[in-house]
């Protein structure tokens, strides 16, 4: 195996929370300790250590204990399991909810119950590694289309259905890109998959709880084709797990077929209570999203307005295309010397050349912190 390029090495840097939800203490290179305000985290509604969450767990923690100790075949199923599933499913007007200790795992399972040998998956060309695990592992063939192209999708779903009108047709994407930071044109995807009956798979983990009506997804409100809907509880649900929405019959498929979801210990009970009391704070200010969005997209233009090219998209992820590696790391480290804290993201987890600077903006990010961001960025 050759040796990983210097530009490529990435550290683990461990953190403890600091005295406020958006700050961060970890060391310096120097071994320093350094307090910075989190640009970088998928914690977009500020809920990780609110106070809410932690009394809900801790609560559970002491009725149910830390683990479940078991698959939900076995001993593993709580009745907090059973709340968190029907209250996902009743917000998000689904069926059926199955809870999961993993995002990743979560999408592996979804993939492998749409797909196998006899199908043909066309997928985002910028859909989450998990998605692509899950793909190579059902079996299926595998084509990509342009980057939230509609003309490319039409353009394979109607090439594949005139050959062949019974094939297996899977369409994948994510709602919300978790390295781009743009939104898939969901109903468009949605048409075309009716037009040529493929069925659909959605990523919505860096949506839900943000975007879409009442951050319950870019999806929400459409049935049809959407076969599954994945989502995860350890972003802007401030918790952990994740969970797939669907309609019965895929629900039974999965419950007895799945073995992401029969093999496996099932979700801590106190990440279901969190994840829970979570839920009920959305509900409750269905406004956070929409106003986590609005300033989002005062980042962008202001990022427009002093000399870069605006980031593409709406949400909370705001990419900035820097395309080298060294380049992406020098910005981390003058943003750092700041006391901001960004990550430069690099290939393999971007396309060679798309090295880039993700920054999150979340619902308590400090107004001064924003300013310094864009102090920083104006002096490039």
């Amino acid at each position: 195996m050759p040796a990983i390029p210097n530009s490529r090495i990435r550290k683990l840097r461990t953190w403890v929370p600091g005295e406020n939800s958006s700050e961060l203490i970890g060391v310096d290179e120097n071994q320093n300790q350094i307090t910075l305000i989190d640009l970088a985290s998928n914690d977009y509604l500020d809920l990780v250590r609110h106070p809410l969450l932690i009394e809900a767990a801790r609560q559970t923690l002491e009725t149910d204990g830390v683990g479940s100790g078991g698959s939900r075949f076995i001993t593993g199923s709580r009745n907090i399991h059973q709340k968190l599933e029907t209250k996902i499913a009743e917000w998000l007007d689904r069926e059926i909810v199955l809870l999961y200790p993993s995002g990743f795992q979560a999408n592996l399972a979804a993939v492998l119950a749409l797909a196998d040998r006899h199908t043909l998956v066309i997928c985002d060309r910028l859909i989450h590694h998990s998605l692509l695990v899950g793909v190579k592992a059902s079996g299926a063939k595998l084509i990509r289309f342009k980057h939230n192209s509609l003309s490319e999708l039409e353009r394979l779903l109607k090439k594949f259905r005139q050959s062949n009108p019974k094939k297996q047709l899977l369409v994948i994407t994510e709602s919300l890109f978790s390295m781009e930071g743009t939104t898939a044109p969901i109903k468009g995807i949605s048409k075309l998959c009716i037009k040529y009956d493929s069925k659909l798979l959605i990523d919505e983990a860096h949506a839900f709880g943000v975007m879409g009506p009442e951050g319950r997804g870019e999806s929400f409100g459409m049935k049809e084709p959407i076969s599954i809907i994945s989502g995860t509880l350890g972003k802007a649900f401030g918790s952990g797990g994740a969970f797939l929405a669907t309609d019965k019959i895929t629900g039974e498929n999965l419950i007895q077929d799945s073995g992401a979801f029969r093999y496996t210990t099932a979700l801590a009970p106190p990440l279901c209570a969190s994840a829970l009391a979570a839920l009920n704070l959305i509900k409750s200010n269905p406004d956070w999203g929409r106003k986590l969005i609005d300033k989002s997209i005062a980042i962008r233009n202001m990022l427009s307005q002093i000399g870069w090219e605006r980031p593409v998209g709406e949400g909370p992820i705001i990419s900035i295309i820097l395309g080298s590696d060294e380049l992406a790391m020098d910005y981390q480290k003058k943003l750092e010397a700041q006391r901001l804290l960004t990550v430069a993201i690099r290939p393999p987890t971007v396309p060679e050349g798309k090295s880039r600077l993700r920054m999150v903006i979340r619902r308590n990010t400090p107004a001064e912190a924003l300013e310094r961001l864009i102090k920083v960025l104006k002096d490039k």
